[in-house]
């Protein structure tokens, strides 16, 4: 394996060791709260809503949450299992928070469905508007870290699978639309 990979894994486990050995009380449980807006049942019921017109018109947008919900969505089951990166193993008897959903770590599904919908909205709505729901995105996959359940690069690859997603998104749209 690559030396820049072996360091890149070692930046990783020093930064989540340094965010899980720093948690408070009260940002656990916003934590855990806000974790579950990325959950699948959430995610999907939120990038329907949209889809059907839940939120008025988009600009043509409402069908690009949907869309990009799903192809990341698959993609990132498709990456973990050919990944299998394990969960990270926590410093001194620190534990998740939360119960993760499966074994494997990379990409963060919650990170990759949270920015799916979030980063279209965003751009399809003002920026005073667009900004809050685009950093509500962003920290939902944060969220994970803090948990334990993820590295930081599980997250970073999520939001790269979701941006990717994204912008795959329209033209799927027009294929089959």
């Amino acid at each position: 394996m690559p030396g820049w990979i072996l360091r890149l894994g070692e930046y990783d486990e020093r930064l989540l060791h340094a965010v899980v050995t720093r948690r408070t009380g009260w940002l656990d449980t916003l934590v855990r709260f806000l974790t579950r807006l990325g959950d699948p049942p959430v995610a999907i019921a939120l990038a329907g809503g949209l889809a059907l017109g839940v939120a008025g018109d988009l600009g043509g947008f409402q069908y690009v949450p949907a869309v990009s919900l799903a192809v990341s969505f698959l993609s990132a089951q498709v990456l973990k299992r050919f990944f299998s990166r394990p969960r990270p193993d926590l410093p001194g008897g620190i534990m998740s928070l939360i119960q993760a959903p499966d074994r494997f770590s990379i990409p963060s599904g919650h990170a990759t469905a949270a920015l799916s919908i979030a980063l279209p909205v965003a751009m399809a709505l003002p920026f005073a508007i667009g900004l809050p729901i685009l950093v509500l995105g962003l920290t939902i996959g944060l969220t994970r870290c803090y948990l334990g359940v993820h590295y930081p690069g599980d997250v970073v690859a999520g939001w790269g699978l979701a941006a990717l997603s994204v912008i795959l998104a329209p033209g799927l749209i027009g294929l089959f639309g």
